[in-house]
């Protein structure tokens, strides 16, 4: 499969050793418009896409939108990893002539965590004296906060543990407000934890990210199952449950 790579940072350069250490991909593209690299494309166009099989997007919140309508034009299956532009998601179009799949993370290990939390929500759910919040910690460039994963175990958390409605990251004033707290320090790849608290006692669920590199490899392999799938916009969860055999398999 030829896979073009839109956003040469970190997580754009870990795709690109990614793809070719696996052996079975290839890499037809390179765009970062801010890049110095001669290899690299500065502007993209529909055209620049007519010989890649798919798209990985790890670029900006802004460049989100714009790139999304070249991929739509080139009419390519997109991989979008950036975060903080779901805001603009409404105003994205066309889903039924175009294929992507967009999440928070696409590490393996978070997916499994999200279903983790869904199964304490239900457990919770029946034990009230029980109180939610959520914790996240990640390097100081990161430019989002709350975190697009935090957002992803929160919605996840809320749709079994239904006294929680509404996300909030100051301090709660109501029961049915859930805290998502947010630390920038160093170089942390990224800390998500989900805390359970009760008069007796605490519970835990937290995932602790060592690299990169599990977010690279879950997005290639998200670009190897977007290519096989009918036209629609997907999240991680499709991509989950059709590796449990469920829809989409």
């Amino acid at each position: 499969m030829r896979i073009a790579i839109s956003g040469y940072g970190r997580m754009g350069k870990m795709i690109e050793e990614e793809i070719r250490k696996s052996g079975d991909h290839e890499i037809s593209l390179i765009h970062d418009p801010f890049s110095d690299d001669s290899r690299v494309l500065r502007k993209l166009t529909p055209e620049d896409l007519r010989n890649s099989d798919a798209v990985i997007d790890f670029t900006s919140p802004e460049a989100v939108p714009g790139n999304i309508e070249i991929y739509k034009e080139a009419g390519i299956p997109a991989v979008i990893g950036t975060t903080g532009w779901l805001d603009k998601l409404p105003q994205i179009t066309n889903g039924n002539s175009w294929r992507m799949i967009y999440s928070g993370n696409f590490s393996m290990g978070v997916s499994a965590m999200l279903m983790l939390i869904k199964r304490a929500g239900e457990i919770f759910s029946s034990l009230p004296s029980y109180d939610a919040a959520i914790r996240e910690v990640h390097h100081r460039a990161k430019k989002d906060a709350p975190s697009g994963t935090a957002l992803m175990i929160a919605d996840a958390l809320m749709s079994k543990l239904q006294r929680k409605k509404t996300i909030v990251q100051h301090i709660p004033e109501h029961n049915e407000e859930l805290l998502i707290s947010s630390e920038r320090v160093g170089y942390v790849p990224g800390i998500h934890s989900v805390i359970f608290d009760s008069p007796a006692d605490t519970i835990e669920i937290t995932h602790t990210a060592r690299s990169r590199e599990g977010f690279a490899s879950g997005a290639v392999k998200a670009a190897e199952w977007i290519v096989n799938q009918e036209n629609g916009i997907y999240t991680m969860d499709d991509f989950i449950s059709s590796l449990s055999g469920g829809k989409n398999a």
